[in-house]
């Protein structure tokens, strides 16, 4: 069987802030600019999986399942709420809520719960026309 790529996407709109709390405003200001204090971002989420395509379904993975498990693990988290105050791993004094973690902690939440036969390849997280990250797990 050949194998084949699927990518779904999520929306959601949540606040974040890149500050680190060790640092006093001012050494946050100046690293992280207007990122350093709190605002919103529509965000797009695309993941990505790939697995064998099977002729009698057509596709890779039910995508009632795959949308279930984005909602739990995405949406339903995230969706109108400060990331910090969400994610127990973006809170002060641990990861910087950026794109870039996020993609990884979407990946890490992902990567064990599809169905067998199933792999992840990549979760991209988009901030805005402009910026995304990608992560593709770990080699």
């Amino acid at each position: 069987m050949p194998t084949s790529y699927l990518t779904r996407i999520v929306e959601f709109t949540a606040g974040h802030r890149i500050r680190r709390a060790d640092w006093s405003p001012e050494q946050n200001a100046r690293a992280f600019g207007k990122a350093a204090h709190e605002h919103s971002h529509h965000y797009q989420c695309r993941v990505t999986v790939k697995g064998p395509l099977h002729a009698a379904s057509g596709g890779v993975v039910n995508l009632q399942a795959l949308d279930h498990l984005l909602s739990e693990v995405i949406v339903k988290r995230l969706d109108g709420k400060p990331i910090h105050e969400a994610l127990p791993e973006f809170a002060d004094g641990k990861h910087l809520a950026t794109g870039e973690a996020l993609a990884v902690y979407v990946w890490d939440q992902l990567v064990g719960r599809l169905p067998s036969g199933v792999a992840l390849h990549a979760v991209r997280v988009q901030e805005g026309p402009n910026i995304y990250s990608e992560y593709f797990g770990e080699p």
